[in-house]
C-alpha cells in the first residue's frame, strides 16, 4: 500500500479520535509542531525512514523529543504507529492530517510570492479579497522572490494569478519576437 494512502487512513483515524475526545485543536498543533521538527531536522527524518533502526528505538527518540510537549493522545498515536512498524510514514501522516483538518474546518491555503515583504495593510486586504472570492477561511503563506522585480504571484488551490513585473516583461519579450510588421521570408 502506498505511503500516501496509509498516511491518509491514519490521519483520518486520528482526526476522528481527536474529535471524539474533544482535543482536535491540540492534536492539530502537535502535528504542526511534529512536521516543523521533521522539516528542520534532517537527521530525525532520516532516522524515521531508516529500516535498520528498530521501531522501539525510534519510539524512544520520539518520546524523548515530544513527551510532555504534546497531548497524550498524540503521543499514544505515535506509539501505535511505531508498534505497527509505520514510523517512516509519520511525516506523511502529519502533512495529511493538516490537509484533512483544513478540509474539515473549511480552510484554504493560499500562497503569495512577492519581490518584497507584504505590509500589514496589504496582507489584510489580500486576506479579505480571498475570503470573499473563495467563501472559506484562508491561511496565507508568504514567500519572497526578488527576481519578480515587482507585483505578485498568487496560488489558491489549482489556480494561479501571475501579476509580476517579471512575467509581464517575458510576455512583452515574446510579443516582440513575433513582430507582425517584419516581412517573413
Amino acid at each position: 500500500m502506498s505511503e500516501i494512502r496509509v498516511a491518509s487512513r491514519y490521519a483520518k483515524s486520528l482526526i476522528e479520535l481527536a474529535q471524539e475526545k474533544g482535543v482536535l485543536e491540540q492534536v492539530k498543533e502537535d502535528m504542526d509542531m511534529f512536521a516543523k521538527v521533521l522539516d528542520q531536522s534532517r537527521d530525525l527524518r532520516l532516522l524515521m525512514r531508516n529500516p535498520v533502526v528498530k521501531s522501539d528505538k525510534k519510539l524512544a527518540v520520539i518520546n524523548a523529543l515530544f513527551k510532555g510537549k504534546v497531548n497524550d493522545l498524540t503521543l499514544a498515536f505515535f506509539s501505535i504507529v511505531a508498534r505497527k512498524g509505520r514510523e517512516s510514514v509519520l511525516e506523511f501522516i502529519a502533512s495529511e492530517f493538516v490537509s484533512q483538518y483544513n478540509v474539515y474546518k473549511g480552510i484554504t491555503t493560499a500562497s503569495v510570492t512577492t519581490a518584497v515583504p507584504l505590509t500589514e495593510e496589504l496582507r489584510n486586504e489580500l486576506g479579505k479579497r480571498l475570503v470573499a472570492q473563495t467563501g472559506q477561511r484562508v491561511e496565507l503563506e508568504e514567500k519572497i522572490d526578488p527576481s519578480l522585480i515587482g507585483g505578485f504571484v498568487l496560488r489558491v488551490g489549482d489556480q494561479q494569478i501571475d501579476s509580476s513585473v517579471k512575467y509581464n516583461l517575458n510576455k512583452l519579450r515574446n510579443k516582440f519576437k513575433d513582430n507582425p510588421y517584419i516581412n517573413k521570408l
